[in-house]
């Protein structure tokens, strides 16, 4: 598979000579506040934390409910505010406590990182989620059988097994987790090509050429893209959908850089070249 012989270029590479073969991994949650990252909650403006709903707790990024009296369809989504396009994205995430009243049957022990997305600041109003690609992270009921690290997707569609893939979601094949556990989610994408979804070292899911289409998204008032445009980058986004959760060490490896051997910043696990990102001693260059 063409996405297989990817990632074993990034394990032989990450052991290739002594030259810049340690992955620069940049943390995206300080586990102190939420700088760096916007909220964006539907029926709000983009900045604005309604009802508190994302905040930090014991070093944690919760996603909260006890200040709603009801979540009357209030999705939200925190963006890092930063895009990406060639990356492997890991975070370690587990659900608790109860449900908010109101919130939809779907969305018990339902969250999600969201890839190759809008911006917060195009987003209407009223709309209930960004035109992107959900990596959709569930939690067990107890009883039965509710994979994780599946696929959603909001306003865009992929191809699978070479045809364009249209229905809404589809599961991945991971364990199910019950309980508080926390459980370990990855993501590694390349542009508009491949990406795969992992849960707890075990890849999960796989598809291509993530792009605009499809429905799913209510109340925008911004058209973003057009249909089978492909999406090259985006934003990442974690998601408020009604039940409580918990994220910790969110970190983030960028894929795309300087390819040339002999900059100062180059990186042997690159994928995707950024000569305009090169260093170089006055020696060389």
């Amino acid at each position: 598979m063409k996405f297989l012989f990817a990632l074993s270029l990034l394990c032989a590479t990450a052991v290739m000579g002594q030259k810049s073969t340690t992955e620069s991994w940049e943390t995206m949650f300080n586990g102190k506040d939420l700088t760096g990252w916007t909220p964006k909650i539907r029926y709000a403006a983009a900045g604005e934390n309604a009802k508190n709903t994302f905040r930090v707790v014991d070093e944690k990024l919760v996603v909260s409910y006890d200040q709603y009296d009801t979540f009357n369809e209030q999705f939200g989504h925190l963006f890092y505010n930063k895009k990406f396009s060639y990356y492997h994205i890991k975070l370690q995430y587990r659900f608790i406590g109860d449900q908010a009243k109101d919130g939809p049957g779907w969305a018990y022990r339902n969250s999600g990182i969201m890839i190759h997305g809008q911006s917060p600041e195009s987003i209407g109003k009223d709309q209930d989620f960004p035109v992107s690609i959900e990596v959709q992270l569930l939690g067990g009921n107890g009883k039965e059988k509710r994979t994780t690290c599946n696929l959603c997707t909001p306003g865009t569609n992929v191809v699978m097994n070479g045809k364009v893939f249209t229905p809404h979601c589809i599961n991945s094949t991971s364990d199910t987790y019950h309980g508080d556990q926390w459980v370990t989610a990855e993501v590694i994408v390349l542009g508009d090509s491949i990406v795969q979804h992992f849960a707890n070292d075990k890849m999960v899911l796989s598809y291509e050429k993530p792009q605009i289409g499809g429905g799913n998204v209510s109340g925008q008032e911004n058209i973003f893209g057009t249909n089978g445009q492909l999406l090259t980058e985006g934003t990442i986004s974690l998601q408020s959908e009604s039940h409580p959760v918990e994220f910790k060490s969110i970190k983030i490896l960028n894929l795309e850089g300087c390819m040339d051997p002999t900059a100062k910043n180059y990186k042997t696990y690159f994928i995707k070249s950024k000569p305009s990102d090169c260093r170089y001693s006055k020696k060389e260059k």
